[in-house]
């Protein structure tokens, strides 16, 4: 896979000035965009060491048949132009946001004769105004019922409000007083706009002005001794409060911000958005995103901000107050363009914009509840993905063709290697079937071995050695059950063990379709030779590299390169995180014991209760060790015969043992 000749212009032929170029394939279909501030720069790195360059760049180029692009005048413009060839050509190798549509907003239909609220999803409209979006459709609608006493707006659909005006008579809510009833002229239109209008000002964050004018109202009322109008207007006052209430104070009043965040992994990216107005909580959205090119957080949060400001679905009037963009723009990373980025948003919102991530104070707090939501809402779309069966069968079925295996992988194994500076060192064994997590066959190991060398050599001898532990009780349980489990064989087959008390034979009977392991070609091949030491070809290897998400097979030069957005490589992806999830754990917890344990640890009848006993009694392990036995066994509830084991352990008597 190499750049096509024709491909490469010649570097004096593109201008060092800025802009934004263009990649097509051989039918002339824009395949990606891109801007830069130096064009031959930019488009001199696809061309220089193909090698070198990312997976999915590498398959860009490759894609691509030809390149054009276009001057500018500064970074600004090629911000611009750059979103809005993404949005005009759709270019497969561009990041897209995939907008969660289960949001749903507060809606007024301003563009209509008499407004109406009502919930909306989905695409947005021309003439709407939109406040949110909210977690639950009942949490507008308490929202509405609450303000529907001060501002009586319709709510009612098209057919009801002809029947109602074809009638005459209004319908239940204009007779109990929340809804002014422009159907039956009770209030002109120009009268029920206005009302819309303090509907939209006060859920756009003027409150202060709505609450005094109903104060004054109330004492008014009360002073003129008409208490029934002043209970009615003390009730709307409760009712604004109320709704108040429910929105969450965070900031100051004067605070008008919208607070970015993304959690992401090598494959994907969620990013979540609250909008703060008026120092409150006014709504939150949400975004997923494959990342189909080579784009890390500063670059995911300059995308994010072209789409959700640019007039795309992720903003613009689309936002909280319809007001576009705040003052404020915190985000958890600062995209590679700051000053440029900073300048096109205040040259739409047609005022300074502050862009910056917080520091310290109630603004990072509150960026890190944002992170927290989008760590929540990546884990979920993960847990969806994940559950789909038809996901999970062409899953199964792209790892089949990637990796020329006769069969889909129904059982997959992966093992993971984890150490600090060769200290400790543990292997973890998950084991995945279907595609899903079988976490009571999940095991762990503690190596046995301390081989010579740098990491990579610790980590392959590790995980031969696993391999070969895992692989030789495969056989020495199947010897004893008189056969081993084979591919293709009848019953609960490979990887499934019968259910039920007493049916499952020994906890390595079921050998896997494949075997995944933590690394690249070095530790496939290790795996690959303890199962060759052992006899077994029946089993699949292959090692899944962290780095570019390569799959590597033993024996081969190249890695094989699963499709990035793919769900073949998704679920190796998945697998290789549990079993490092695991080792992770397992480790931590062997040099926690390492650094709170004592030599008494490993002797061998000694329980905890006993080892307190003797290190209140001596004082100190050094003075225990100096004891002679018969010292030793006046400790109240140690025997003689206990005794003369400490004292052997201790003086080098008894050879201490590494467990399996």
């Amino acid at each position: 896979m190499t750049v096509r000749p024709h491909l490469r212009p010649s570097p004096g032929s593109i201008p060092t000035s800025p802009g934004v170029y263009r990649f097509r394939d051989e039918h002339g279909r824009v395949i990606y965009v891109g801007k830069a501030k130096n064009l031959r720069a930019r488009l001199s790195s696809y061309f220089q060491d193909f090698a070198a360059l990312h997976p999915r760049t590498q398959t860009m180029v490759s894609t691509a048949a030809d390149v054009d692009w276009t001057v500018v005048g500064t970074e600004v413009e090629a911000l611009q132009l750059e979103y809005s060839w993404i949005k005009e050509y759709d270019p497969r190798f561009n990041v897209k946001y995939r907008d969660d549509k289960s949001y749903p907003y507060l809606a007024v239909t301003m563009g209509e004769e008499y407004p109406r609220v009502q919930v909306m999803r989905g695409a947005k409209r021309k003439g709407v105004r939109y406040f949110g979006p909210y977690g639950h459709a009942w949490a507008i609608r308490e929202t509405v019922d609450l303000l529907l006493r001060v501002f009586p707006v319709r709510t009612c659909s098209a057919g009801v409000f002809r029947s109602a005006r074809n009638s005459g008579r209004p319908c239940l809510l204009g007779y109990i007083g929340k809804c002014a009833a422009p159907c039956t002229g009770r209030i002109g239109a120009e009268d029920h706009r206005e009302l819309a209008e303090d509907f939209c000002a006060f859920m756009a964050g003027d409150t202060g002005r709505f609450m005094r004018a109903l104060e004054g109202s109330m004492r008014e009322a009360a002073l003129e001794q008409e208490y029934e109008r002043a209970a009615r207007i003390r009730d709307d006052l409760e009712a604004l409060r109320t709704a108040l209430e429910k929105q969450s104070v965070v900031l100051s009043d004067s605070t008008d911000c919208d607070v970015i965040a993304f959690a992401e992994d090598p494959l994907e990216a969620a990013v979540q958005v609250f909008y703060v107005r008026g120092g409150r909580i006014r709504g939150r959205r949400g975004w997923v995103v494959d990342k189909v090119e080579d784009v890390g957080t500063g670059g995911l949060v300059e995308r994010f901000l072209a789409q959700a400001y640019g007039g795309g679905d992720a903003g613009g009037s689309d936002g909280p107050s319809g007001a576009g963009v705040p003052r404020e723009v915190l985000v958890s990373a600062e995209p590679a363009d700051r000053d440029a980025v900073t300048d096109w948003l205040s040259e739409l919102r047609g005022a300074r914009v502050d862009l910056r991530v917080p520091q310290r104070g109630d603004k990072k707090t509150l960026l890190e509840t944002v992170g927290k939501n989008a760590e929540q809402a990546l884990a979920r779309h993960k847990t969806q993905r994940a559950g789909d069966l038809t996901t999970r069968s062409r899953a199964l079925q792209e790892v089949q063709e990637a990796l020329d295996l006769a069969e889909a992988p129904l059982r997959i194994e992966c093992y993971d290697i984890s150490n600090l500076m060769g200290e400790h060192v543990v292997a973890s064994m998950v084991v995945f079937e279907d595609g899903l997590a079988r976490k009571r066959e999940y095991r762990r190991f503690s190596i046995r071995g301390t081989a010579k060398g740098d990491r990579e050599q610790h980590d392959v001898a590790s995980m031969y050695e696993v391999i070969h532990r895992r692989f030789s009780r495969y056989l020495e349980e199947g010897s004893k059950s008189g056969e081993l489990a084979t591919m293709g064989e009848e019953g609960p087959g490979r990887g499934s063990p019968p259910e039920g008390e007493g049916a499952a034979p020994g906890k390595f009977a079921y050998p896997p379709n494949l075997v995944v392991v933590d690394g690249g070609r070095p530790q496939a091949e290790a795996a690959r030779r303890a199962l060759d030491d052992l006899g077994i070809d029946d089993v699949a290897v292959c090692g899944l590299a962290k780095r570019l998400e390569e799959v590597w097979l033993p024996g081969e030069e190249d890695p094989v390169i699963l499709p990035r957005a793919g769900e073949g490589l998704y679920l190796l992806q998945r697998v290789r995180d549990e079993a490092h999830r695991f080792a992770i754990a397992y480790h931590r917890k062997k040099r926690s014991a390492a650094l709170t344990g004592s030599a008494l640890d490993d002797v061998p009848g000694l329980g905890p209760a006993r080892r307190n006993a003797l290190i209140k009694h001596f004082g100190s392990v050094k003075k225990l060790k100096a004891a002679g036995p018969d010292e030793i066994a006046q400790v109240p509830g140690v025997g003689r015969a206990t005794a003369e084991a400490v004292h052997a352990h201790l003086n080098g008597g008894q050879e201490r043992n590494d467990g399996g």
